[in-house]
């Protein structure tokens, strides 16, 4: 299994392996995989990351900024998705601790994660990565007509955004 940087081309495999995660049912309250342009455009340009195993791109990570206010320049919510075939595989692990520390490495000192309860393996890779669990946020959006849960997790580091006050 290998990380690396996305780059245009490697779209159509992530738009296959997001549409997984969203047939799920337990991944995002998205109905439809992004086109290239909503992705893009909802993506932070850099920490975009691709696993890859015997050369097929199997899992994707990235980042989208919470807020365009200056003050939250540093905090970015994450994106981790697997492929069916290589869940359980520790795709999910490379993939989130090297976008930990590519997102260390351009000045990100908060990552957040919003996971429906149900995703228990996402919110256990969350954990073991350092993210710690703010709460439930009750209802916060509906799907196919039913109020979703999400839980809000959080991943301050340790080495950026660090000042003596």
């Amino acid at each position: 299994m290998n990380i690396r940087i996305f780059n245009r081309d490697d779209f159509h495999a992530v738009k296959d392996i997001y549409q997984q995660g969203i047939d799920t049912g337990n991944a995002t309250f998205q109905k439809m995989a992004k086109s290239w342009e909503e992705w893009n455009n909802a993506m932070l340009s850099n920490c975009r990351l691709i696993a890859t195993d015997n050369n097929q791109i199997v899992g994707w990570a990235g980042l989208s900024a919470v807020s365009s206010r200056v003050v939250y320049s540093g905090v970015a919510e994450v994106s981790v998705y697997v492929s069916k075939s290589a869940q359980g595989k520790g795709a999910g692990q490379k993939l989130l601790s090297q976008l930990i520390l590519e997102s260390e490495n351009n000045n990100i000192w908060m990552l957040q994660a919003g996971i429906f309860p149900e995703n228990v393996v996402s919110i256990a890779l969350h954990k073991k990565n350092g993210f710690r669990e703010v709460g439930i946020r009750e209802k916060v959006g509906q799907m196919s007509g039913i109020w979703r849960d999400s839980v809000l997790l959080e991943r301050r580091s340790k080495i950026v955004g660090i000042s003596d006050n």
